[in-house]
């Protein structure tokens, strides 16, 4: 199994399924909904920082590799495990693949999947810190310029509307099981301050998120605007299909990104998983890693992505 960074938090519950010999969806799904359940972490689940109005939103999607299926949802609030929501979609609504908003929240409601808050103290601070003078700063010193455009567009957006009441990554998991079956999962809160409804690439598949048993599977993390335009999950199996090792494939679908026009341009990172067990990460900003963990190991490890 491999996840993008904080998500090595979930790899042990996943890869303790893979020793039992649960399918790699069943690892998949068990990973993120640990991740999804860390307050420590900021962009995922319990503890996301919310939108423009305050009010958490969260994206996530599942796919199979051995059959290509796949289920999504969007906007969900008052659930803490969209993963769980999503895997639904595609067992137990396979007339569909994408639910948003309320829809998601009724059919989420329907087949017993757990309610609760998800909008923490700390959440709710760091919301509100992150348009001060010094969290702008901060983030431009880490992302680039791109955050400073995006941070003082939602102030503009915050002057022209009633205040809210008082109260940015994205986890991606990919496992390959003893039957050789992959699968890929994502899940995220979004960017903080976003748009209300805004959907997310992790919600996207082909964009975020993309299985195939034949290829690998890919997922993203990052500026999701960009990896929807540039279909970037998809372009890594394209890639990789071509006969690149999986950090080239991952390096060379985020270049057909790098020329778009974006003026909130912000990091994009692509992971990506083999059905022979070879993996590679990429990322547009230097430093970046993900984490690695077998049913042979005792913890997981960590790697380094290739800079594209």
């Amino acid at each position: 199994m491999i996840a993008s960074e904080r998500g090595e938090v979930g790899l042990p519950a996943g890869v303790d399924l893979l020793r039992a010999g649960a399918s790699a969806l069943d690892a998949v799904e068990a990973a993120i909904r640990v991740v999804e359940s860390d307050e420590d972490n900021h962009t995922v689940g319990v503890g996301g920082l919310p939108n423009l109005l305050g009010e958490v939103e969260l994206d996530a999607s599942i796919m199979d590799g051995a059959t290509r299926r796949a289920g999504a949802v969007a906007a969900v609030s008052g659930f803490p495990h969209p993963i769980s929501i999503a895997r639904a979609v595609l067992e137990r609504l396979p007339q569909h693949l994408l639910l948003v908003g309320a829809g998601a929240e009724r059919f989420a409601d329907e087949v017993g999947i757990e309610c609760g808050p998800t909008l923490t103290d700390e959440a709710r601070r760091r919301w509100q810190e992150g348009l001060s003078a010094a969290g702008i700063e901060a983030a431009v010193a880490r992302f680039g310029p791109g955050e400073r455009a995006y941070r003082e567009q939602v102030l503009e957006r915050l002057a022209s509307m009633p205040v809210p009441e008082p109260p940015w990554d994205t986890v991606d998991v990919l496992a390959l099981d003893a039957r050789g079956n992959l699968a890929s999962g994502v899940s995220t809160s979004g960017y903080p301050w976003k748009y209300p409804g805004r959907i997310s690439d992790s919600a996207i598949i082909g964009a975020g998120n993309y299985c195939d048993n034949a290829v690998g599977g890919a997922a993203c993390t990052g500026r999701g605007e960009l990896a929807i335009r540039g279909a970037t999950a998809r372009a890594v199996l394209y890639a990789l299909a071509a006969g690149g090792d999986p950090a080239k494939a991952c390096a060379e679908a985020l270049a057909q990104t790098r020329d778009l026009p974006d003026e909130f341009r912000s990091p994009l990172l692509a992971l990506c998983l083999t059905p022979d067990g070879r993996h590679g990460g990429a990322s547009t900003m230097p430093g970046a890693s993900y984490s690695v963990m077998t049913t042979e190991d005792a913890t997981f490890r960590i790697e380094e992505r290739r800079q594209a």
